[in-house]
């Protein structure tokens, strides 16, 4: 036959995940097949009512060493493994008793969660699964005979098959199990292998794997031509990989792309200290600001740029509230995300049907360590997740005058977000917001040019007739390699700055600053965003 059936006569389930087992194993013995478990699955089953052998009667040897050894035998791997219209494994079979096994059910010891709650290491070791990844890959290679299924959600798809075809599995939907047992089993690894590299503090291991689960398939990439899916890690950090989406439309690739990196700015911002508002256009913020409210900080961060905030994304560091949801939703805003919402302020949301709500349980930690991947032409750059936090940095005056207390605030609220926005950039701010964003430029003396004509055009617009970087502050993400680009932040009306440091030309740029008195303090990090 051309869908080359094959018929489940024999069925070993080992699942962590009980999710729907009991009723999985009723719909199998239904169809006269056999069932072999281990452990607290065999209770389960058993304590159901279902008829199931032991796995150590199958093997003939009980459990032990705590459960790590009661899958890896012969008569488990032998019955995946043999090839059915093979006469010589059909003769091995009869030789050493070994029945076969048509349908493995297993899904792994739970080690990603495990490791994200921060379990002491032992307990990380012990959830380390070795006999389910070995019977897992044992069925996928054998799947012209045998089904693999690893997680509860493909139940339904193999009952489908046996209620079309009484009992058997085609060749088509066994190979698709298999593929995804493979890339289960190579997710699962690549927790583990990534997990011990940050026990050990090793920076480079000789090889890096990276893993994630789908959790959906998006309708394109950046553009149409594109495909895209969204995946999740096993890295513990709230953001739009945790959220749940209360309201709106399906997020593109891009609208994940940008609400990531909304999020992860405001996230600098401590909804302890203060409320804070980022407004992101295409990965990079149009406009941020602190507030004595959410309604406060929005209102400040838009006032940076009005005209690109249109059809953005909104980050917010506290729990969205009624008035900041009806103050956001006066204009067009593709995405909201925040910690959590009030029921008011989703009903609010609610009134814009394709605006999207997303609350990500938490705020990632901008101190926490991780991993941030980038694929290049046969490659992938790994690096550390920068999270150097200003608060925590050793500042350096470097003029002779030093900076105010009300300029060294702003120069801290400034440098927060100089992180966050692509090189090279310079950021005005003032009174805890950002009056003048320039972004991704080649040169850094456009970048200071870009920001001063997004604050005039701000200006024009609220009708003031100087732009707001009149008394701000500026900084760089990394050192002025020459005066010109400093000189062109004090012709705009800066009166401090922060940056790196680092130039050959640190002496050249720190005179410009004196013969101005301009305060400027020297950081030690530079905040380099590619």
């Amino acid at each position: 036959m051309s869908e080359h059936l094959r018929r489940v006569s024999r069925a070993l389930i080992s699942v962590s995940d009980k999710t729907g087992v009991v009723e999985f194993a009723r719909a199998l013995f239904g169809y006269d097949i056999e069932l072999v478990s281990t452990g607290g699955t065999h209770a389960l089953l058993a304590q159901a009512g279902l008829k199931v052998i032991e796995i150590s009667d199958l093997t003939g040897f009980p459990e032990m060493m705590d459960g790590r050894v009661k899958t890896l035998h012969p008569a488990v791997h032998g019955g995946l493994l043999a090839i059915r219209n093979n006469p010589a494994h059909a003769e091995a079979l009869r030789a050493h008793g070994i029945r076969p096994i048509d349908l493995l059910v297993v899904n792994l010891y739970p080690f990603e969660k495990t490791a994200a709650r921060g379990a002491p290491f032992e307990d990380c070791i012990e959830n380390i699964d070795i006999g389910g990844p070995a019977m897992i890959r044992a069925a996928a290679k054998n799947h012209a005979d045998v089904a693999v299924v690893v997680e509860p959600t493909d139940y339904s798809a193999l009952l489908d098959e046996f209620a079309q075809h009484g009992g058997m599995t085609t060749l088509a939907l066994r190979r698709r199990l298999a593929a995804k047992a493979y890339a289960r089993t190579a997710a699962y690894d690549a927790a583990i292998a990534n997990w011990f590299a940050d026990k050990l503090g090793v920076v480079a291991p000789d090889y890096r794997a990276i893993g994630g689960r789908l959790i959906e398939e998006l309708r394109y990439g950046e553009n149409p031509h594109q495909t895209a899916a969204f995946y999740r890690t096993s890295d513990a950090r709230f953001g739009v990989a945790t959220a749940l989406q209360a309201q709106g439309k399906q997020l593109s690739y891009n609208n994940l792309n940008d609400t990531d990196a909304a999020y992860e700015c405001v996230a600098e911002f401590d909804p302890a200290r203060t409320a804070a508002c980022a407004i992101i256009k295409h990965a990079n913020p149009c406009g941020v600001a602190e507030g004595e409210n959410l309604a406060d900080a929005y209102r400040k961060a838009l006032a940076c740029d009005p005209v690109s905030a249109f059809g953005g994304i909104v980050a917010l560091n506290r729990r969205l509230d009624a008035d900041a949801a009806r103050t956001i939703t006066e204009i067009f805003t593709e995405v909201i995300i925040a910690p959590d919402a009030t029921e008011e302020a989703i009903a609010i949301v609610g009134g814009k049907k394709n605006l999207r709500l997303l609350i990500a349980g938490g705020l990632p930690d901008p101190r926490a360590g991780g991993l941030v991947a980038k694929t290049v032409a046969g490659g992938l750059l790994v690096q550390s997740r920068d999270k150097a936090v200003v608060d925590d940095l050793e500042l350096k005056t470097v003029t002779a005058r030093a900076p105010s207390n009300t300029e060294l605030r702003d120069l801290r609220f400034a440098f927060r977000v100089a992180k966050h926005i692509k090189s090279n950039t310079i950021v005005y701010a003032k009174e805890s917001a950002t009056v003048g964003i320039g972004a991704g430029q080649m040169s850094r003396v456009d970048a200071a040019r870009i920001a001063v004509r997004k604050a005039e055009d701000a200006a024009k617009a609220a009708g003031r007739k100087e732009p707001a970087t009149r008394g701000s502050v500026v900084a760089s993400d990394a050192f002025f390699p020459f005066a010109d680009g400093l000189l062109v932040v004090i012709e705009a009306g800066a009166t401090a700055v922060i940056q790196p440091g680092g130039s050959v030309r640190d002496d050249e740029v720190i005179k410009a600053a004196n013969d101005h008195g301009v305060a400027m303090v020297f950081t030690g990090v530079r905040h380099f965003r590619h």
